[in-house]
């Protein structure tokens, strides 16, 4: 916006001729005021345009552009400039002062901050003033006065209208004038701006009276009735109600009853037709229905035959487990006594090596008798040595079948693991200090000849999880039988912490393998890498809950097999 006075040169009360001819060229509507007063109301280059009261005094003027100072600097041979106009001089090669042709030095031009108060405190004219506005103010108050001027102009509040009028002309200009304004549809009082208000009356406006598409007799039909009109529309095209049982009449709304009561017998006829039709239709399928029924009685015992067999090969693969059971404690028993007989031999060797070695001590004075007891000293020794390496066997193979027993003894073929974990404050500060971050369970399986699984649990968290959340996870684990499984692993996983209290509020989390992942893939190493819950559960709930119960937690890993097949 331009600053609002008249066109007078006396407007500074400084000759034109000591003005700088690029600035004093410009008219009042060139002047460089900002159009918005929260911009500034410093000039962009030069010194101040506004229209004093009071001539400025001269020391008040820049050197340079002869304007009123704006941020007065002063230079070292003591004439002022503007800031703007010092900074054009100084960017000049061999900077000179324009007054005296001095030479200008960046570091030796200081603001000069009392005159900069002087200048403020000058009385002008608004800004507006060619608007009509009257009011006069200091320098320093013309920011404040034009933030409630209201001969001052402003753009539309609305923002989308880039018209500009004065402040006090907003409320006119809101009323009537914007396009863009507020305005509400006569016909069903939908609020809208005024650009959208004719398309709104032409496309959705459903109290907007319309002509009939059909242009039937009805002047006019509100939108929202169109559809229920184009039933009883005279003009609307439609197909006979007895298109289903074979007419094929479309016509007008208004020949429709002529057609029904002039061709009411064909339209019986019809019907009659289809009534034939359905009653054949329902002989064959009560034919059909009876031929099913026969065969039922057969299916149903064969059901039966079916379920009894599955309950006696549970039984017997019951009483395979109990067998498996007592062979192997049976040979543990065996093969424990052996151990036991062989280890009383061991020490009867040891005793009698004890022995000659006492009676080659009380010999060792005659030479006769030294010779064959060393060489007897020596067999026994190689005899002792040989059975030792003999135990040692014995006591590696009794420690790895009863491993082996202690796996089979607590292993799973349901494809459900249930894993207690004792002592679970202590291991959970092992986890804290990086000594045992995670726990294996034991193996558990999908069947005798299934899946081989376990799952690993991290009591202080992993990954997103640490030292927040119980990190759970499930692992495949190479087995004995993979080859004759189906790969990649696909079965549900279900995830579940055990709740001990009474309420039996069991937290759990369910996934599905992803095919395309390693960790489902047939393991090439003892066990895939882990997959599950980083943030399976809180440890804030966990140590707040009934889950923990004489320092032991249970966890529960459930594998679906309903849908595996036989391998």
């Amino acid at each position: 916006m331009s600053a609002g006075r008249n066109a007078d040169v006396r407007e500074l009360q400084i000759p034109l001729q000591h003005r700088s001819p690029s600035l004093a060229a410009l008219s009042l509507a060139q002047r460089p005021w900002p159009s918005d007063p929260e911009a500034g109301f410093l000039p962009q280059h030069g010194g101040f345009w506004d229209h004093f009261i009071a001539t400025p005094e001269p020391k008040y003027c820049c050197e340079a552009c002869r304007l009123v100072l704006c941020n007065p600097r002063q230079t070292e041979c003591g004439h002022r400039f503007c800031e703007t106009c010092i900074s054009e001089q100084l960017s000049k090669p061999n900077p000179v002062c324009p007054a005296d042709m001095e030479p200008l030095f960046k570091d030796k031009i200081f603001r000069d901050v009392c005159c900069h108060r002087e200048i403020m405190a000058l009385r002008v004219y608004c800004r507006s003033e060619k608007n009509g506005c009257k009011e006069q103010m200091s320098l320093h108050q013309v920011m404040d006065h034009l933030n409630v001027c209201p001969y001052f102009e402003v753009p539309c509040p609305l923002g989308k209208c880039k018209e500009k009028m004065m402040r006090k002309d907003i409320p006119e200009h809101l009323s009537w004038k914007c396009k863009h304004r507020e305005t509400t549809c006569e016909f069903c009082m939908h609020k809208m701006a005024m650009t959208e208000l004719q398309k709104h009356k032409e496309t959705v406006c459903p109290s907007f009276p319309v002509a009939c598409p059909n242009h039937c007799t009805f002047p006019s039909i509100l939108r929202s009735e169109l559809t229920s009109h184009q039933h009883v529309c005279p003009k609307a095209h439609v197909t006979c109600s007895f298109i289903r049982f074979g007419c094929n009449f479309k016509g007008l709304n208004q020949d429709m009853r002529d057609h029904e009561s002039s061709f009411a017998s064909e339209h019986l006829r019809l019907m009659a037709t289809r009534n034939t039709t359905l009653e054949a239709k329902m002989e064959d399928v009560k034919g059909e229905l009876l031929e099913r029924y026969k065969v039922l009685p057969g299916l149903s015992s064969r059901l039966s035959e079916t379920e009894s067999q599955y309950e006696e090969m549970r039984e017997n693969n019951r009483q395979l487990e109990q067998n498996v059971c007592n062979c192997m404690y049976v040979f543990v028993d065996v093969f424990s006594m052996s151990l036991r007989t062989i280890r009383e031999e061991v020490e009867t060797l040891r005793g009698t090596v004890e022995s000659i070695r006492s009676r080659v001590a009380t010999l060792e004075g005659g030479r006769g008798g030294a010779i064959p007891a060393t060489h007897t000293l020596g067999s026994l020794e190689t005899q002792l040595s040989r059975q030792d390496d003999m135990l040692s066997v014995h006591e590696i193979r009794l420690a790895d079948m009863d491993l082996r027993f202690q796996v089979l003894e607590t292993a799973s073929f349901n494809g459900t693991l249930i894993w207690k974990i004792r002592d679970y404050k202590r291991r959970k500060q092992e986890a804290v200090a990086s000594k045992t971050l995670s726990l294996y369970s034991q193996p558990f399986y999908t069947g005798y000849f299934g899946y081989k699984m376990c799952a690993r649990v991290y009591l202080n968290g992993d990954g997103m999880g640490k030292g927040t959340h119980l990190s759970l996870f499930f692992v495949v684990m190479r087995g004995e039988y993979d080859a004759l499984l189906l790969w990649p692993f696909k079965q549900k996983v279900t995830l579940m912490l055990m709740d001990q209290g009474p309420a039996r509020k069991h937290l759990g989390d369910a996934f599905k393998p992803d095919p395309n992942s390693s960790s489902f893939r047939r393991p090439t190493a003892e066990m895939n890498i882990a997959s599950g819950c980083p943030l399976f559960v809180a440890q804030t709930v966990l140590e707040n809950g009934t889950y923990i119960k004489d320092d032991t937690i249970f966890i529960k890993v459930t594998v679906d097999t309903s849908d595996l097949p036989d391998p």
